[in-house]
């Protein structure tokens, strides 16, 4: 901020505290001392406003609001380019003299949030760090692990996957046993931490309608599912056209492939419904699912244990 805008905000703010201040006792001034049964003139649906002075107490706390601006100023940024004198803001570490990383000192929203941070760091981070070197299946066995990875969880990860971690529509059921990208312990935390991009590509300017009514009814019936009686569907020719578009990526057996997040569409977990319509609606205009990565927000060390609860959520619906 230059000379100019920080003194012309500077002037400005205590300008109006002065004038305030001037209001207030030049207003408490005219007012008269004693107590009267007179009235103000008006009514408002019967009530009369008497012409009594504001009770002390309530002047006391305008007083007091100045005050505290005043005091507030002084810790705190606020006037121009004054940087406050709240001790503890000289240093992200006073003793290392460690910078912010802005290299600026004093009070601000950012550098609360690095002394937080620090201070966070300083005391978890010996505990994440051992949970870090071990196995993913050995922390999914430590209750106090678990404990951690559920309010990470809760945090990062429920806002999409719910609560529960059963998912939503678009949103994968963490609790099963059926996973897009494979549910082994080092590879659910490859997910978490680089995140995963799948697509499925639109099928109506390849196939066109009616081959996509045939494949949907194909691949309904593969899980058992009952096509709509009143649609001309080949289930036969929908199998032709799936073996000859969709097997590259499914499979032949439409099984699916984990090392490319292809579902298996045998199982009737399908993240965008199973429904005849719906399933056309995937075929025809295809979709687009994403997983953010959490390296750079989370590291290593929390994901591992992130990691952990989900795989043990999965462990669960096993039995083990």
């Amino acid at each position: 901020m230059t000379s100019f805008w920080n003194w012309y905000i500077t002037i400005l703010t205590l300008g109006l505290i002065a004038a305030l201040v001037w209001l207030i006792f030049a207003t408490r001034k005219g007012q008269r001392r004693e107590t009267t049964d007179e009235t103000l003139g008006h009514a408002f649906d019967g009530i009369e406003e008497y012409d009594n002075p504001l009770p002390k107490w309530w002047f006391l706390l305008f007083v007091a609001t100045i005050v505290f601006a005043l005091g507030y100023w002084v810790l705190y940024p606020g006037l121009g380019n004054w940087k406050g004198i709240l001790p503890g803001y000289q240093y992200l570490d006073n003793e290392a003299q460690t910078a912010f990383a802005t290299g600026e000192q004093g009070w601000t929203g950012v550098h609360q949030w690095e002394k937080e941070m620090a201070q966070a760091e300083a005391k978890y981070g010996p505990l994440f760090k051992k949970y870090a070197a071990m196995p993913i299946e050995q922390v999914a066995q430590d209750e106090q692990a678990l404990k951690m990875g559920g309010r990470l969880f809760a945090s990062n990860c429920a806002v999409c996957h719910g609560s529960d971690a059963k998912g939503a529509y678009g949103f994968p059921n963490l609790t099963d046993n059926d996973w897009l990208w494979g549910g082994e312990a080092e590879t659910i935390k490859t997910t978490i931490m680089g995140g995963r991009q799948a697509t499925m590509p639109a099928w109506r300017d390849v196939i066109g309608e009616e081959g996509i009514r045939h494949v949907a009814g194909y691949v309904r019936s593969l899980s058992g599912l009952k096509n709509p009686e009143d649609m001309e569907i080949d289930v036969a020719k929908g199998k032709e056209i799936f073996a000859a578009n969709c097997a590259v990526c499914h499979g032949p057996d439409a099984k699916g492939t984990q090392a490319m997040g292809a579902p298996n569409l045998t199982d009737r977990t399908w993240l965008y419904g199973s429904s005849f319509a719906q399933v056309q609606q995937t075929l025809r205009y295809g979709r687009n699912g994403r997983m953010p990565a959490h390296e750079e927000t989370l590291g290593n060390d929390k994901v591992h244990l992130l990691a952990a609860y989900v795989y043990s959520l999965s462990q669960q619906s096993r039995g083990e």
